[in-house]
């Protein structure tokens, strides 16, 4: 599933701490205008001629290749109307397959994009033209699903108009494409991973923080919290599995320094389109001093909810409304989840102003909850706050030493654990129902007391003093299309072993599973289980996934679904369109060593 890209050398060690200290000093150098590519089309079409190329970009000022369309990275925005049929020409003018899925679209599944399964890709020098009628509306997005070609550069959005034409809910209406950005060769960044899996994480634990953490906490609190994670084999720092040191996070593929800017007229209401084409980044967004009505999740509208800030996952989007009453200027401020890094974006009365970028947050930690011991932990992520020190971790999370008096803490994992008689039931329940996926190196824990989560915001934003939207706050404007209940459940886990950094589904890569079936037409209950200290947005190709989340008949539809780590979520899907379809998850990398399944409906 690899590919490999000319010109795109391998960034040693060295050089990336070096370019990492300079990050953010020049922005994207395209033949296309930025500003026209993020402002919605002003009409829809019908027919559109893309082209497939390499694009010189400087970003982070650096030359580089980026792989782009029509002379732009990010592509061009395009907007169709709900009801057409659309008809896309793609060539491709570089000099291996690509391939281009349209993401969260409903169509035949030879019509999907995804090379080897819905059809054979596009080689060098060829044209293939996608054509399917568009039968929904909202806020989309597209890009390569060929090797690592969306890493580099190869993404744009989409925007339905309604059957009965655009809906004027603001005046100003922007689309936000969030990415990450790196000029080394995807493949050797997989290589990094696999060699030694925190190669992009400084910020580890130290005996410096250890002394600071017994100083506040005791020595013998600190001393147990440093076992129980040694014992898993983990670390409370394990945010990210690459991150702003290798990263320029792009904002309209503009870097922090210069940023995108939007304008407006006081007592606007102003839209934002925000999706998020990262290949590994979950992004946090905000715009200090204006609350956000978000309106639309991936596509579809919700009953507003009135936010400060929220979380992003790579595929999703979200619409918000914002209507800014002062001149400004302010700023959309997109922090990473785990700290190392922002994108930036301002909206102004006039070119050229900048907002004022304020502090990042404290990094998140993970804690018990995280690895699926939810029933020890008080529930909240911990943070760290700006001491490089877990401490705040540790003490939510509580001693687990003694709670777990048959934690192995000699190295061995938690799946590998005694079982005491005073362990509390479900914690017994939930490793007996994982014991069949503790076979072989691919699953390093299982989820003992997996929980919904829907109500937690997620790792870093409980308690920030701000309003941040969860999963539980979205309520769809009406009812679900079918009232069924499902006929029944399929229960996959969510596994990886992050030292060898291996992932897929029920211990298994996409080379050794066998595909999920389903019957057309049929009503199924999806429950995911996250085994994992990291998050997962899982997208199923060419269905809808209604999330159950307490909203009854009004479950929101989404096509991408962020897991959090130590979480069980379920949503149901009916099965209305016979193929072949991808079901994977969208951080790249974790896609490309085996987190994949075929979904085959017949």
């Amino acid at each position: 599933m690899m590919y490999s890209f000319p010109g795109r050398g391998a960034l040693s060690r060295r050089r990336f701490v070096t370019g990492a200290a300079a990050m953010g000093v020049a922005g994207s150098f395209c033949r296309a205008d930025a500003a026209a590519l993020t402002a919605v089309p002003e009409r829809a079409a019908s027919r559109f001629s893309l082209s497939v190329e390499s694009v010189p970009v400087v970003i982070g000022g650096r030359r580089a290749m980026a792989t782009g369309i029509n002379g732009s990275m990010p592509a061009p925005t395009l907007r169709w109307r709900e009801g057409d049929t659309v008809e896309i020409a793609v060539t491709n003018r570089l000099d291996e397959t690509t391939s281009l899925h349209w993401h969260g679209i409903r169509l035949p599944a030879e019509m999907d994009g995804v090379p080897g399964l819905s059809f054979a890709g596009i080689r060098p020098g060829e044209t293939f033209t996608y054509r399917f009628p568009v039968r929904q509306n909202g806020t989309y997005w597209y890009h390569s699903h060929s090797g690592m070609q969306e890493q580099t550069g190869l993404y744009g959005a989409l925007v339905i108009d309604p059957a009965e034409g655009p809906v004027r809910t603001a005046e100003r209406d922007y689309v936000l494409v969030l990415s990450d950005w790196t000029d080394a060769d995807p493949e050797q960044i997989v290589s990094n991973l696999k060699f030694q899996s925190d190669y992009y994480n400084f910020r580890q634990r130290t005996v410096g923080t250890f002394v600071r953490d017994a100083a506040r906490e005791g020595l013998r609190a600190t001393v147990r919290d440093r076992l129980r994670w040694g014992a898993m084999n983990m670390a409370p720092t394990d945010i990210s599995d690459v991150s702003g040191i290798i990263y320029t996070y792009l904002m309209n593929g503009q870097p922090p320094e210069t940023g995108w800017t939007g304008l407006f007229r006081p007592g606007e209401r102003v839209r934002l389109r925000v999706i998020n084409a990262a290949s590994m980044t979950l992004f946090d967004v905000r715009i200090p001093g204006l609350v956000m009505q978000v309106v639309s999740a991936d596509g579809r509208e919700v009953e507003p909810v009135p936010v400060d800030e929220f979380r992003i996952g790579p595929a999703e989007t979200y619409d918000v409304i914002v209507r800014p009453e002062g001149a400004g200027p302010w700023t959309v401020f997109v922090q990473s989840e785990d700290r190392t890094g922002y994108a930036r974006g301002t909206l102004a009365v006039r070119p050229g102003a900048l907002g004022p970028v304020p502090p990042m947050d404290p990094r998140p930690l993970r804690t018990m909850v995280d690895m699926g011991m939810g029933g020890m932990d008080a529930g909240h992520a911990g943070m760290d706050m700006g001491h490089d020190s877990g401490h705040r971790g540790a003490k939510a999370s509580g001693d687990m030493s003694d709670a777990m008096p048959g934690m192995d803490h000699g190295g061995g994992h938690m799946a590998q654990m005694e079982m005491p008689d005073s362990m509390p039931q479900a914690m017994k329940d939930g490793r007996t129902a994982g014991r069949s996926l503790r076979e072989g190196v691919e699953v390093q824990s299982v989820a003992m007391m997996p929980r919904d989560r829907s109500g937690e915001p997620g790792a870093g934003l409980e308690g920030n003093g701000r309003r941040c939207l969860t999963y539980a706050d979205l309520r769809a404007t009406r009812a679900g299309n079918d009232p069924r209940p499902p006929s029944r459940e399929i229960t996959l886990h969510l596994t990886g072993n992050m030292q060898r950094f291996i992932w897929g589904f029920d211990g298994k890569k996409f080379s050794e599973a066998e595909p999920v079936r389903l019957s057309a037409g049929e009503r199924v209950r999806f429950i995911l289980i996250n085994d994992t200290m990291m998050e997962h947005p899982i997208h199923l190709h060419g269905f809808w996934s209604e999330l159950e989340n307490g909203q009854g008949a009004f479950r929101p539809y989404k096509h991408t679904l962020t897991v959090k780590p130590g979480e069980r979520l379920s949503y149901l899907v009916t099965a209305d369109v016979p193929g072949l379809w991808a079901y994977h998850c969208h951080l790249l990398y974790h896609m490309e060593v085996g987190m994949f399944r075929t979904v085959v409906v017949s």
